[in-house]
């Protein structure tokens, strides 16, 4: 077990002995009464590891629908009920065991019940090790945009056991593995290359936990620089801005996993970057061929670039209604705060599909 410590963010636990770990951190946080929100999918394959455990003594139970449909004001508001009902204070502690949507709508609603109680997130997928359970971000989706309403609020500790990897399928272990391709890209040539030449048609998990631990350790130092996102946490948003576009549209239609809507995000903001701020050619079009070799394409057409423009101007990063992409000059080579016009935008759009 090692450990990510950073004093004015989350403790982050790279953990091979869950009982220990999950033990600590709850014997070590003051509670009076102790919840477990997880989901049906997760109620299944995962909380039987932890169930048995003597901390989780009395614990209660809160389970809601699987997958990010889930991530409702709905949801949340049930949430807020049963840790009510079930005699939650302000002092109470709740631990999320689960993926991405998880540990985002969990960690908003600890932060929201009493004004706040304090949470633990156990990521179980791959996206919400690397991603999601790290770094503070919590939220829901709302009103067809993906993550509109959420707060900054670190949890006292985030408990990330790669065994849980073994309970993914191919698309849940391939919608993670588009995060750490975004850390590649913002951190170095090396790191970039490795993920590069990965196998995902043959996951080798003893390699694939040590990435995650170089994955986690990308984010945690962009975030503990900039914890609130005012400047170059805006690093994380690679291949977001057009991917919660390609997210958002989706969501009607035929709905993707969050790292292949990034995945496909990354191809048009690297052709965006290498258009707009030097990033070479030859880059882009090696992430573009891995890309497509395992995440396919989205089925768009140029009847729908005046909705996924629409999307974009929602997007967090903008100001005054200037979509606000993050870019790159090359490798590590950050480049916040860039825009786009309309025209640019489609032009990107059409790569996007010819790619």
């Amino acid at each position: 077990m090692w450990q990510i410590t950073n004093d004015s963010m989350n403790d982050v636990i790279i953990s091979n002995n869950i009982a220990q770990s999950l033990t600590g951190a709850i014997e070590a946080i003051e509670h009076d009464k102790l919840f477990l929100l997880t989901d049906e999918t997760t109620l299944g394959c995962c909380y039987p590891v932890v169930k048995d455990l003597p901390c989780l003594a009395g614990v209660k139970v809160i389970t809601i629908g699987a997958t990010d449909t889930n991530k409702t004001l709905d949801n949340l508001a049930y949430v807020w009920t049963q840790l009510g009902n079930g005699g939650g204070t302000r002092h109470s502690l709740m631990v999320n065991l689960g993926g991405g949507m998880i540990t985002d709508l969990g960690g908003f609603a600890a932060s929201t019940f009493k004004r706040g109680i304090k949470y633990i997130n156990i990521p179980t997928t791959l996206l919400s090790m690397v991603d999601a359970s790290v770094g503070g971000k919590t939220g829901i989706n709302f009103n067809g945009l993906k993550n509109e309403i959420g707060v900054f609020n670190s949890p006292q500790r985030v408990i990330i056991d790669t065994e849980f990897l073994r309970t993914l399928d191919y698309e849940n272990i391939c919608s993670g593995y588009a995060e750490m391709l975004k850390h590649g890209l913002i951190s170095d040539v090396e790191s970039y290359a490795e993920l590069l030449d990965f196998d995902l048609d043959k996951v080798d998990y003893a390699h694939l936990a040590q990435m995650v631990g170089k994955s986690v350790a990308v984010k945690e130092r962009v975030v503990e620089e900039d914890p609130f996102e005012h400047g170059i946490r805006k690093a994380l948003n690679l291949g977001h801005t057009a991917g919660h576009a390609f997210e958002s549209w989706a969501l009607s239609r035929k709905p993707y996993l969050h790292g292949y809507a990034v995945a496909w995000g990354l191809i048009c903001e690297l052709y965006l970057s290498c258009t707009k701020t030097g990033f070479p050619t030859d880059k882009m079009r090696q992430t573009v061929q891995f890309i497509k070799r395992y995440y396919g394409v989205l089925p768009i057409t140029c009847d729908d670039y005046e909705e996924l423009y629409e999307y974009m101007t929602h997007d967090k990063k903008n100001t005054a209604g200037i979509i606000n992409f993050t870019l790159l000059g090359g490798i590590g080579d950050i480049r916040i705060n860039q825009t786009a016009t309309k025209e640019e935008i489609f032009e990107m759009l059409d790569f996007f599909r010819e790619a």
